[in-house]
């Protein structure tokens, strides 16, 4: 399983410290004007939020940022009156990924004493918050354990 996690639908933009702070002090107002830049362009993308985590800018959006988004951001930040622009370097999505591999489910389940499919399986995850936005890599698969009891009689 992989998560795409918070970081794919961020836009991450690399520049000096004297640049990032002063964009991040007037952090709604991009917001706002990339979200018109954005929408002039006919994008479905929209920036949430804008931080830092000191030395770049962080932009998150509802959507994975598309080439042309990225391009119409790195438009803006660099004709931003706040921003030298030979500082900045072009946008970017972050590149990491995670991954969670489940190494037991139960072959029968307790309360019924029936067999859990791979379909169960992939239903109680997309309907458990915790695995938002989680997608499977690969079809859950169940295996079946038996147990072997060797008894001595003494």
């Amino acid at each position: 399983m992989t998560t795409k996690g918070p970081s794919c639908k961020q836009v991450i933009v690399l520049m000096k410290d004297d640049n990032t702070s002063n964009f991040v002090k007037d952090s709604s107002i991009h917001v706002f004007n990339i979200n018109y830049i954005l929408k002039n362009i006919k994008s479905s993308t929209m920036a949430d939020y804008i931080h830092t985590d000191g030395k770049d800018i962080i932009i998150t959006t509802n959507n994975i940022a598309s080439p042309s988004d990225l391009q119409a951001i790195e438009k803006y930040v660099k004709s931003a009156s706040c921003v030298d622009s030979d500082q900045v370097q072009s946008p970017r999505l972050s590149q990491s990924k995670f991954y969670l591999k489940i190494i037991g489910v139960p072959y029968l389940s307790e309360a019924t004493n029936s067999r859990i499919s791979s379909d169960k399986v992939k239903r109680i995850l997309e309907n458990n918050y915790t695995f938002n936005d989680v997608i499977l890599a690969s079809k859950p698969r169940i295996v079946k354990v038996s147990l072997k009891l060797n008894m001595a009689i003494i």
